[in-house]
């Protein structure tokens, strides 16, 4: 593949992931991934920041997408359904490469730095929607209760499709939603 070839970006991205699983996050190089993709370090840097970046390439592309489903729900839509046809999705986005997002989550997984960056994505997730909700007219602090419990269904949903092989994430993240109105009716205990 020549240096000349579009898609550069997503080029990179799916080298260092190969990399990654191939050898370790630690002993992978910025020129490794330059090189299996058939670009310059130079061009590396022209698209990422770091080598721990290129695990977070579509992040921007998933809040622009979360956003605009919230602001895609109908009017009547509650702050909560606006959140699940959010996740839906992003849910519906990640199946499209359920093989390179479970390679890539088991990276992640493997070291507390990509971990915290991988935190500071969901929260930058919930900022989105809580800012999506407020322009729907959702006041403080439901829009921000709303986008904080979304994220946590999203977190567990997640984790839930990834270790499993059997449902749909859509699916599961429908049946999370169930379970956490229920969880949040219950006032008996």
């Amino acid at each position: 593949m020549g240096r000349w070839e579009p898609n550069a970006r997503g080029r990179l991205a799916q080298a260092a992931l190969a990399l990654y699983v191939e050898q370790g996050f630690d002993e992978t190089t910025v020129a490794q991934i330059a090189g299996k993709a058939g670009l310059s370090e130079r061009t590396f840097f022209r698209h990422f920041q770091d080598k721990r970046e290129v695990l977070f390439y579509g992040t921007e592309h998933a809040q622009e997408l979360l956003k605009k489903a919230v602001a895609g729900a109908p009017p009547s839509a509650t702050p909560m359904s606006a959140v699940g046809t959010a996740l839906e999705a992003v849910g519906a986005m990640l199946e499209e490469d359920p093989e390179r997002v479970r390679l890539r989550d088991a990276v992640v997984s493997s070291k507390a730095e990509l971990r915290e960056r991988e935190l500071i994505k969901l929260a930058a997730f919930a900022a989105a929607v809580a800012e999506a909700l407020r322009e729907r007219g959702v006041r403080e602090p439901a829009a921000s209760l709303a986008a904080e419990q979304g994220v946590a269904i999203f977190k567990v949903a997640f984790t839930l499709w990834v270790r499993g092989r059997g449902q749909s994430l859509v699916e599961i993240l429908r049946q999370s939603m169930r379970d956490a109105k229920a969880v949040i009716a219950d006032r008996s205990r």
